[in-house]
């Protein structure tokens, strides 16, 4: 098993979406080296950290589970859709994606200022400058450290 971070803006898609859907397509990823993380990593019952970005304070929310294999992700076909990829064709899509299912949401954020502060967590992607991905992958030893930091046991 592998373990991800992967980040929302909560009013576009939060923790608490997922848990009212209960499963999701993690669509709309124009960034190839996410799409390769999708495609070619993830496999189906890999854990990630659902990440919420772009508001006040950011921080990880709750815990997230792959839920199947890749598939072209169909928003690169539809013209009226903001992720609309005129390049890609039903026979050699760009874009991919994976559905995520909803496992857990923490009792309270666990903030990027708390992961930032934290020595056990040096070295986390998401805490490198200039990362911006909105996929990473999540070392073990990370990804149990977050979780007991949020009081959730995987």
């Amino acid at each position: 098993m592998r373990y991800w971070l992967i980040k929302s803006e909560p009013d576009v898609f939060s923790i608490d979406h997922l848990q009212k859907a209960k499963r999701e397509p993690w669509s709309g990823v124009r960034n190839y080296q996410a799409r390769n993380y999708m495609r070619d990593d993830m496999k189906p019952g890999d854990l990630a950290l659902f990440y919420h970005s772009s508001t006040v304070p950011p921080g990880v929310a709750g815990v997230a589970k792959v839920a199947g294999e890749p598939y072209p992700d169909p928003t690169q076909f539809d013209a009226k859709s903001e992720y609309h990829d005129p390049k890609s064709t039903k026979e050699n899509p760009r874009w991919m994606l994976v559905d995520f299912d909803f496992v857990t949401k923490f009792p309270e954020l666990v903030t990027l200022q708390q992961l930032k502060e934290d020595a056990a967590l040096e070295g986390m992607v998401v805490l490198q400058k200039g990362t911006r991905l909105s996929i990473t992958p999540v070392e073990t030893k990370h990804f149990k450290h977050v979780c007991k930091l949020a009081g959730w046991k995987p």
